[in-house]
């Protein structure tokens, strides 16, 4: 009951914007050439094009004229793009966001509403930039990887269970250095088949043993890459190696799943750098990337959603010093569909909410990565309250098999409870700079409105 009340709420609310458009987009003439074309060319067709990954091709008037209303509907419901992270609920300040602006959302409704015209014939909507799918998302702004690191290649059957690699690969770097951006991009066909890819930093002992030493990154299925904020390092040690955990669903999981052999399934890590001269500051703050668990020793099969039934897990995880959080992504399978983050501030009692995800699903995970002049500045003692949700009811489209228990475990078609947080460790006097410089934008910013 409580997923059907969540699919009718859905739908109510799109229709509910359908019919509630802006009042500038309705008292306007909207039309494919002049308006319509230029919002679908810089969002969808990246994906909705030949070759692409979306279900139909997007590219031009005749393409989109059928789709018309699916097009409404999906974008008023801001299911598309495929960015699930809801408005309103609070820190709305992300970096790689590929939401809508609501405006945009108002034209395409009103383009629909008023007859899906296209429009003045001598205007030719400004052309989607179409870089190559399999380019680095980072080399327009960064250029190419300073150094890309494969993994072992390995045969994917079309069918079958899920499998692991986990080869251990040289880094090759001989100094210590600090990451501007970093992406895990699986090899072309790869992407349907690998549902997670970790990589973990590493010391190879002289007496063969290994020691651990910290995370690298951490890519699952749709996931865009990590940008670390000015000022901080994370850091990857000389001589270090990479432990991959590379998880692989035989025959693909969402609409890019081929059903069939992919041979020779490499993933890639590409690096970006910063320079000798940032490196050797001595102001810079370690950030690391981590897993925090929601429910002790879920994955040992603690986690249970009973058939057609329903489960929330919430974990707490505080710190002994000041901190910034970089960046929140949740993680689960089939069943998870919705998750958040909250601070509780013990010496206030005040619980801040800070990101909402109502509409997750497994098939694009997003690292939510927040503004560095709103990310989250907790004090000494702040409690850290991520919460998630399981839906295993016919009315979740995502879920196999509704009859199944489903328990904790790495299996596709066991569930997760966990989220990867970036974390900046701060010292006292760097909490209190940050705050004050927070404060003095603010006191700035309220001025320059007067």
């Amino acid at each position: 009951m409580l997923a059907m009340r969540r699919l009718i709420t859905v739908l109510s609310t799109a229709v509910l914007a359908i019919h509630t458009m802006s009042a500038q987009a309705q008292d306007r003439d909207i039309s494919y050439n002049s308006h319509v074309g230029k919002i679908i060319n810089e969002n969808c067709v990246v994906c909705h094009r030949e070759g692409g990954i979306g279900p139909m091709q997007l590219e031009n008037y005749e393409q989109v004229r059928p789709w018309a209303p699916l097009i409404q509907l999906r974008v008023a419901n801001r299911q598309m793009p495929p960015y699930a992270y809801d408005h309103g609920i609070g820190i709305q300040d992300l970096q790689g966001d590929w939401r809508l602006a609501q405006e945009e959302i108002d034209t395409i409704v009103a383009w629909v509403n008023q007859g899906s015209l296209l429009g003045d014939t001598d205007i030719v909507p400004q052309a989607a930039d179409l870089r190559d799918p399999d380019e680095w998302n980072f080399a327009p702004q960064f250029g190419q990887p300073d150094l890309i690191i494969a993994s072992i290649p390995i045969d994917i059957p079309a069918n079958g269970n899920d499998l692991w690699s986990k080869p251990i690969v040289p880094i090759g770097v001989t100094r210590d250095r600090c990451l501007k951006a970093v992406q895990v991009k699986p090899r072309g066909d790869a992407k349907a088949v690998v549902h997670h890819a970790n990589s973990r930093i590493k010391f190879l002992q002289g007496d063969g043993e290994i020691e651990h030493v910290s995370m690298l990154t951490e890519y699952a299925m749709g996931k865009w890459g990590e940008l670390i904020p000015e000022g901080v390092c994370r850091t990857i040690p000389a001589d270090s190696v990479i432990e991959w955990n590379i998880h692989m669903y035989p025959g693909g999981v969402g609409a890019t799943a081929q059903g069939e052999v992919i041979k020779n399934n490499v993933v890639e890590i590409g690096l970006w750098f910063h320079d000798e001269e940032y490196e050797a500051r001595a102001d810079l703050y370690q950030q690391d990337l981590k897993s925090y668990q929601m429910r002790e020793g879920y994955e040992n099969g603690n986690l249970i959603v009973p058939p057609h039934g329903y489960t929330m897990t919430q974990g707490f995880h505080s710190f002994d010093h000041p901190v910034r959080i970089d960046s929140f992504q949740p993680h689960g399978h089939l069943r998870m569909n919705a998750a958040s983050l909250e601070i509780f501030y013990p010496t206030t009692g005040v619980t801040e909410q800070i990101s909402q995800i109502s509409n997750w699903s497994a098939t694009w995970h997003h690292s939510h990565i927040y503004d560095p002049d709103v990310a989250p500045l907790l004090p000494a003692g702040a409690v850290l309250v991520i919460k998630q949700w399981y839906d295993n009811t016919a009315n979740n489209p995502n879920n196999p098999d509704p009859d199944m228990w489903v328990v904790g475990g790495s299996r596709t078609g066991d569930e997760m409870s966990h989220a990867w947080i970036a974390v900046t460790h701060l010292d006292d006097a760097g909490y209190e700079t940050m705050l004050a410089e927070r404060k003095g934008k603010q006191e700035r910013s309220v001025a320059g409105n007067d």
